[in-house]
């Protein structure tokens, strides 16, 4: 009997741990065109929520302890409402439309044109933009997508008899077509001015490591056939068209000493510069740096106001505070269009949406091409405790294209062997074509205001790593809140060979 009475025991432990926290999912739905809802807001505790992604998909957790009324889901362009829990449980969530209104609806202490809007807009930034040191728990997702769009490396000719045409083109099969790499992270990120500390809890990432080992693969062997076929004492001549440069081969051959090579180990091992945390620094700086308030953003409606030309659309809400919506779109040479939510009462933006309306880069030089073709996305703000704003959400995508169409030739060159001073040579034509996205979504699930003596004391841990995926795991990010992954990451997959 006691036996029995000890298994009943452990029993409910079991099953009480496993109720503990439950998972909520569902997708949010447009009632009219049927389409998913991107970017919504879903808050299920008054400092709690989530965003839907791309698709309208979201989810979030509760705890057993939890215990709520109403789910409230809000978006710009529809009627803020209230949900139970078990209406969202694995179902579809339809939300009405609302009409942007015109006019006659909030009231003003004074009337303002589209200008002075603006003009106020700009001047509050100071008091507005948060510069106090806060910590934000963060999911932050980076996704590369990679089309090569020509190869030919136009071999030519070879003194070399292993460096062969057949070499050289399988080379160009070896560079992967259509690439896709996929980075997951949920930290926590500490934030003072410019500087940044990360706290990882979790990361992941999808890619195919089989692009990889192919081009690592024929790397080696083209520096086995280097090394069994150039003096060390030569010298490389490697030209492209009018310009040459000269390389000693010596500087390529010389092994790492094994005490250099155990000092790198210790560098790597104490402080993991490739790592995770450095990487989401790293990724946390380009992104930042394109708000729309920074100096050096390729976003210059502020640097540039009078290039751009400004309407006042109408008047909405969001997280129940009134804002004008404004309308923007280039003149006189400038770069975006797009619409600015600018909060009624101290001005401040509590959302952008911008997307360049022609190349921001257009470099052409001896056969050499480049430009920056997207620069598009959503910025939401929150208003903190201190009554000032920081990021809540950012959706990003900057796009860039290259071309390479140009001659190399690579000559052996040794002043010590009689004769001639040309020893090989290899000689190619390369077209190369190729076109690179890069998508960050960041949502921001909590903020905390720190002290400067917090933000100095804590001290990252470098040594945390991601998790490879070979495919999508959706058992991963269990029992954690996450943006939900679009379609195209949760059917990715690696072939299996």
């Amino acid at each position: 009997m006691r036996h029995h009475s000890l298994f009943q025991f452990v029993f409910v432990l079991i099953s009480c741990s496993c109720l503990s926290a439950q998972t909520y999912s569902s997708r949010l739905i447009d009632a009219k065109s049927k389409k998913g809802i991107p970017y919504a807001t879903v808050q299920y505790d008054e400092n709690q929520g989530v965003i839907t992604n791309e698709e309208g998909r979201f989810s979030f957790i509760l705890d057993g302890e939890q215990v709520l009324d109403s789910i409230y889901i809000s978006s710009m362009g529809y009627e803020k409402t209230g949900f139970t829990l078990t209406q969202l449980q694995d179902s579809i969530v339809l939300l009405k439309p609302k009409a942007i209104k015109l006019s006659g609806v909030y009231v003003f202490d004074e009337e303002l044109d589209v200008d002075e809007i603006i003009e106020r807009m700009k001047d509050r930034l100071p008091q507005n933009v948060n510069n106090q040191p806060i910590k934000q728990r963060y999911f932050l997702r980076q996704s590369v997508f990679g089309n090569v769009e020509k190869v030919d490396l136009g071999f030519e000719k070879s003194s070399i008899k292993e460096l062969n045409k057949a070499l050289i083109d399988s080379i160009g099969r070896a560079i992967p077509r259509n690439s896709y790499h996929y980075t997951e992270v949920l930290g926590d990120f500490y934030k003072i001015d410019n500087a940044y500390k990360v706290n990882v809890l979790k990361a992941a990432e999808l890619y195919d490591k089989n692009d990889v080992s192919s081009i690592e693969d024929l790397g080696q062997r083209m520096e086995k056939i280097f090394k069994a076929n150039v003096k060390p004492d030569s010298y490389l001549k490697i030209k492209s068209g009018i310009f040459s440069q000269k390389i000693q081969v010596d500087s390529l051959l010389d092994e790492v000493d094994e005490e250099a090579a155990e000092t790198v180990e210790k560098e790597i091992q104490k402080d993991t510069v490739s790592g995770v945390v450095d990487g989401q620094k790293h990724m946390f700086d380009e992104i930042l740096q394109e708000v729309f308030y920074q100096e050096d953003s390729k976003l210059d409606l502020i640097k540039k106001t009078r290039k751009y030309e400004f309407e006042l659309f109408g008047y909405t809400d969001i997280d129940d505070a009134g804002v004008y919506v404004i309308d923007f779109k280039p003149k006189g040479g400038a770069d975006f269009k797009g619409r600015l939510y600018i909060n009624i009462e101290d001005y401040a933006v509590m959302r952008i949406d911008f997307e360049n309306q022609e190349n921001l880069r257009n470099f052409r030089l001896l056969g050499i091409y480049y430009r920056e073709t997207l620069y598009k996305g959503t910025m939401q703000f929150a208003k903190l405790p201190n009554g000032r704003y920081d990021i809540k959400f950012m959706d990003f995508s900057f796009g860039r294209w290259f071309r390479m169409d140009r001659p190399l030739d690579v000559i052996e060159k040794n002043k010590n062997v009689k004769g001639r001073r040309k020893q090989n040579e290899l000689r190619l034509n390369i077209d190369f074509q190729m076109a690179n996205t890069n998508k960050w979504e960041l949502v921001v699930f909590e903020n905390e205001l720190i002290s400067q003596n917090t933000f100095e004391n804590f001290k990252e841990d470098k040594s945390t790593e991601a998790t490879y995926m070979p495919r999508y795991n959706p058992e991963f990010w269990a029992g954690y809140n996450i943006m939900e992954p679009n379609q195209a990451i949760r059917e990715f997959t690696v072939d299996e060979e």
